[in-house]
């Protein structure tokens, strides 16, 4: 069980993201606050696991709460939850494990919440439903998981896979889909010359068809995808698995250097 503070001076959001935890399962909201003071004096007494932070609070600054909680023996993750991005947004997200602004679906949030909560170093997990509105919710997922390894320079290229492979899954499959991207750390690879991590982005789904790459003719509208996705990765394929569903899998070279990957 995850134990989640929730820090926000409006009670009502408070209410509605302890129910939408308490409905998906596997947290226990064991204290709010509406001031930063109480926040850092609950996550002082009480060692969540995870702190739910608005930023806008009515007595002290949100620099201010992150660094006082940062100061913690026992340091909390940290998600923002908050009204505004703040002039310090640079500052605080390389502070937290995620930045998610308020008016965005509830269920992003405590899908975030989630993959926080279960997440070992270098893999992120997201569950989507059978929606193409699900495209929109990869590419934030993806964007949050490529900052917080620091490779912003593989973005553009991982978006654009993981909309394609989402999209397929949604189209094709019928069905809801899992995404999962991880990172593998250091990577060599003697006949390309290629150096750096592996990106692995995944997308399991329980539909029975297998992507198959179509022929490009200047008259057919459909069936790019896969295309585009072999031109943008070092690999791709498709496994079965045991359960009866199936990964489409793409790996991509992060090729920033060790010591920016670890950073």
């Amino acid at each position: 069980m995850t134990r989640v503070l929730l820090v926000d001076d409006a009670a009502e959001l408070r209410r509605a993201v302890r129910l939408a935890l308490r409905r998906h399962g596997g947290f226990e909201v064991v204290g709010e606050a509406g001031t930063g003071g109480e926040a850092v004096a609950l996550a002082t007494e009480l060692r969540p696991d995870i702190v739910v932070l608005d930023l806008g609070l009515p007595d002290l600054a949100g620099h201010e709460v992150l660094t006082r909680l940062h100061a913690l023996a026992a340091i909390p993750k940290i998600v923002v939850f908050s009204g505004t991005e703040s002039s310090e947004r640079h500052w605080i997200r390389e502070q937290v494990e995620g930045y998610v602004v308020k008016g965005t679906d509830l269920g992003y949030l405590i899908n975030l919440l989630a993959t926080v909560a279960q997440q070992r170093s270098g893999e992120f997990s997201i569950r989507l439903a059978r929606n193409y509105a699900s495209v929109q919710t990869a590419r934030r997922f993806v964007r949050h998981a490529l900052r917080m390894w620091n490779a912003d320079d593989e973005v553009d290229d991982a978006v654009i896979v993981v909309s394609e492979l989402v999209t397929n899954a949604i189209a094709h499959a019928h069905t809801g889909c899992e995404l999962r991207i991880s990172h593998d750390g250091n990577h060599s690879d003697s006949q390309s010359g290629d150096q750096g991590g592996i990106l692995r982005i995944e997308v399991n789904d329980r539909g029975a068809q297998i992507p198959d790459v179509q022929t490009l003719t200047e008259t057919r509208e459909h069936g790019r995808g896969l295309h585009i996705v072999a031109a943008l990765t070092k690999a791709w394929g498709v496994d079965t698995e045991p359960d009866g569903s199936k990964t489409v899998w793409a790996e991509l070279v992060d090729h920033r250097s060790p010591d920016d990957a670890g950073a």
